[in-house]
């Protein structure tokens, strides 16, 4: 047999057509009597509406339709999901408005600049009311209550038991006050939709022409089967009636998930003027309307013996749920906590969650969801222990490592990792930077004087992959030319699937890669899935791809038998394609043989090498890594440039590098962004003041060095692949080590934190007041945590005793 076609570096097979511009975007279809949809917005980020005029917008030519809240009278709802139901959100706002960019009117015109001209015509009247844009102080005694039910803006949280007693045993404990602060999400293609009633003609990806006879929604997203669950219900419509595809997506990156309040809008619209319609977003409109991440304010402690070993973790974080109470609220009580204690054993954890609505945007998913947050606060304080205790960043972290022998392994807060080697990777980032040179030329830079001084930072993680869903629907069709067709529940939009899947059947198969097609993101065509995100998608698809695969083989031998007059177990898969005698090459049968044997029907109608499978993960895999940053800071000027990234990231067993590393480079890349550049910001009156990218510090590559990226191989026992996910690693290894580098530069100056983005304003001010730098470190938290309901949550023996 030839060798394995598993972990060769196998060029993407979608690429050629992404490169020619041979593919199709949801703006770029094309249908009989489209019309387009613009909305009218909140210019204000807290007030009533005392009255919406659309009289000269409904008269303006080209004008079809002009839609306010009552005009639809649509449930309120979230998009994806809930943290609390009393700040739930009308898809337009009725009677008030939560943040600027809150959708108030929807025009529906001929062309799209009809609609954007009769908007303009709209006029509301506000009552203008005190805004709330800080979480924190939302979250004070006396501040307004923005949802009535709410208890004074808290969205959600709790305490934990132990408190401060988590920090009884330490000889010395180390505190900050860090702000991970909001980021855009800021996709290639905004959000795009495409509604189109029964009976409409339209012209599907490829260029055929299509007459359906249900509702056929396009859509830019993750999960097309989670946005038909969610719409249907939204619009009490039989879900039979809706068909969603996803054609080519511009990028998510977990802002596309579920129905956002601007998709239910189209999609009620069309179905009650009968009529096509489309929205896609500007740039600008995205940077207000597409939910934000991060948005955490976090109080950390965590104690030390004398010998560098960790005592204990006090952590208090204040999330910012943004307007509405949806997904990204709930993620300082979900994947942050679960990922509080990190690599390292930690006898004792108490960690505390209050969450806050505000008036500013929503925030949701952004690569890595919660976990980023958590390796964030761990790694920082890690390297301020490490100075503070005069110790190697990399010593204190190995001397705490969890051992590799420990798995799998119970944090105290309940989270059960599958397996793990935090020391072999963080052994490897260290060979591979040249830790110890890189030391050398650091001092050597500081006794020179030079004003370009070299920062060395180190991060250790550990991340959780495939939470959110841990079952996946696959196919496997053996074609009447010997090809195969795979259908699938996971949603590429950039991931690499067709080429994994492909992978993963011709090594199973024997079919050429380029004789076997992925079916994927059209709920016509696949019945059932659970979509993109949370890094699932190869670990939960592509062993649902193989399980169906696996099936195909097993009848495809016993078909193979009756015709080679051989018995089973001596069919193999043959070197020159088809099925073959073992040993006997010249005794073969080719698929095309195999299929024409097949051609009576199952008892189900389908061929009998047409086989649907059902993967389930009993529980999360964890891919783990360390990284190494390596950046010049310009003591005079603030400017930092990174100088080298190396990232050893371990995603269990890897099916194709150049997949893996291409993932690696761009998670890489949106960390290094939020540690030096990237930041949502809004003014007093909670107006943003970064709604597109000449304010918005969106980095290009020239702003990048090159990366050095390698991996170590844990397999995780928990799927038959082995493989974890890899889609948000490099962001969580890379932001703690660029913020540790940036900081380590600056040390020897007294400077022992700045929050990011680490702009050259913010450094040089540090560099100019080390004491006010040291005294800013920490405060005390607010009193909203000594009001939270107290939850036994940490410093757990195992698993089943976690009390959520």
């Amino acid at each position: 047999m030839a060798g394995s076609i598993l972990g060769t570096s196998v060029s993407r097979i979608e690429d050629p057509d992404l490169l020619t511009g041979n593919t199709t975007y949801v703006d770029s279809l094309k249908v009989d009597g489209l019309a387009h949809v613009v909305f009218v917005r909140s210019i204000f980020a807290h007030a009533r509406i005392v009255s919406i005029d659309t009289r000269e917008a409904e008269l303006f030519p080209g004008v079809i339709a002009v839609y306010r809240a009552e005009d639809l009278d649509l449930p309120s709802h979230h998009a994806f999901f809930a943290l609390n139901d009393k700040a739930i959100r009308p898809p337009l706002a009725r009677g008030k408005v939560q943040f600027v960019g809150d959708p108030i009117v929807a025009i529906v015109a001929n062309t799209k600049l009809e609609a954007i001209d009769a908007a303009d015509l709209v006029e509301v009247e506000y009552e203008a009311l005190e805004p709330l844009v800080d979480a924190e102080d939302a979250l004070c005694e006396g501040a307004e209550t923005l949802y009535d039910g709410l208890d004074g803006n808290l969205a959600g949280g709790f305490r934990d038991s132990l408190g401060e007693g988590a920090l009884e045993d330490a000889d010395v404990v180390f505190r900050a006050r860090l702000i991970n602060q909001r980021v855009a999400v800021a996709p290639m293609e905004g959000n795009a939709i495409l509604s189109i009633p029964s009976g409409s003609v339209h012209r599907l990806p490829g260029g055929q022409d299509l007459a359906d006879n249900r509702h056929v929604v396009y859509l830019s997203t993750q999960m097309p089967h989670g946005f038909k669950a969610i719409i249907s219900k939204v619009l009490s419509i039989d879900p039979a009636t809706i068909r969603v595809i996803a054609p080519n997506v511009g990028g998510a990156f977990g802002g596309k998930a579920g129905s956002t309040a601007e998709h239910s809008v189209v999609v009620a619209a069309s179905l009650k003027l009968k009529r096509p319609l489309k929205w896609v977003e500007t740039r600008s409109e995205n940077m207000v309307a597409m939910p934000q991440g991060r948005g955490q304010v976090q109080y950390v402690e965590m104690g030390f013996h004398k010998n560098g070993k960790i005592s204990g973790l006090r952590a208090r974080v204040i999330g910012d749920s943004g307007a509405y109470a949806g997904f990204g609220g709930g993620l300082p009580m979900g994947s942050t906590r679960a990922m509080a204690q990190g690599v390292y054993e930690i006898p004792k954890i108490s960690y505390d969650a209050a969450v806050a609505v505000t008036n500013t945007t929503p925030v949701g998913a952004f690569r890595g969801a919660g976990r980023p947050e958590a390796a964030a606060f761990l790694e920082r304080l890690m390297d301020i222990a490490a100075d503070g205790l005069g110790m190697d960043p990399a010593e204190i972290r190995r001397m705490n490592f969890i051992s590799k022998d420990s798995f799998p392994y119970t944090t105290r807060m309940g989270t059960v990792y599958d397996v793990g080697d935090y020391e072999l990777a963080l052994d490897k980032a260290l060979e591979m930077s040249g830790y110890q040179e890189l030391r050398k030329e650091q001092s050597e830079r500081l006794k020179s004087g030079s004003r370009k001084l070299l920062g060395i930072g180190i991060s250790s993680y550990v991340e959780i992959t495939a939470g959110g869903s841990g079952s996946e629907y696959g196919s496997v069709r053996i074609e009447p030319d010997g090809s195969a067709t795979l259908r699938v529940g996971t949603s590429s939009h950039g991931q690499g699937h067709a080429t994994s899947f492909a992978m993963i059947v011709s090594e199973k198969l024997g079919i050429a890669i380029d004789k076997i097609k992925l079916v994927q993101s059209d709920t016509d065509l696949v019945p059932r899935g659970s979509g993109t995100g949370g890094s699932r998608s190869l670990q939960i698809g592509g062993s649902a791809i193989a399980g169906a695969a696996d099936l195909v083989l097993e009848t495809a031998k016993e078909l193979a038998a009756k015709h080679l007059e051989a018995s089973v177990d001596d069919i193999v898969v043959s070197d020159l394609g088809g099925l073959q005698v073992a040993g006997v090459p010249t005794s073969r049968i080719e698929w095309t043989e195999i299929y024409s044997m097949s051609e009576l029907p199952s008892d189900s109608g389908k061929s009998v090498l047409d086989v649907d499978f059902d993967f389930s993960q009993l529980s999360p895999s964890f891919p783990f890594g360390a990284h190494v940053s390596v950046v010049e800071v310009d003591i005079e000027t603030g400017e930092v440039r990174p100088i080298r990234h190396v990232a050893v990231d371990d995603c269990g067993r890897v099916l194709n590098p150049l997949i893996v590393s291409g993932q690696q480079h761009g998670g890489i890349a949106q960390g290094i962004s939020q540690v030096l550049w990237e930041e949502i910001r809004y003014d007093e009156s909670g107006n943003p003041i970064t709604t597109n990218f000449a304010d918005y510090a969106l980095p290009s590559a020239a702003e990048f060095c090159s990366y050095e990226t390698a991996n170590t191989e844990t397999p995780t026992p928990l799927n038959p692949l082995g493989a974890k996910g890899i889609g948000e690693s490099g962001t969580i290894g890379a932001m703690p080590a660029v913020h540790n580098a940036v900081i380590d530069a600056l040390s020897h100056l007294g400077v022992v934190h700045i929050d990011m983005p680490c702009t050259p304003e913010k450094i040089w001010r540090a560099i100019s007041s080390p004491e006010d730098n040291r005294n800013g470190l920490w405060r005390d938290p607010p009193s909203v945590f000594e009001r939270l309901p107290v939850r036994k949550l940490a410093n757990l023996a195992a698993a089943s005793e976690v009390d959520v």
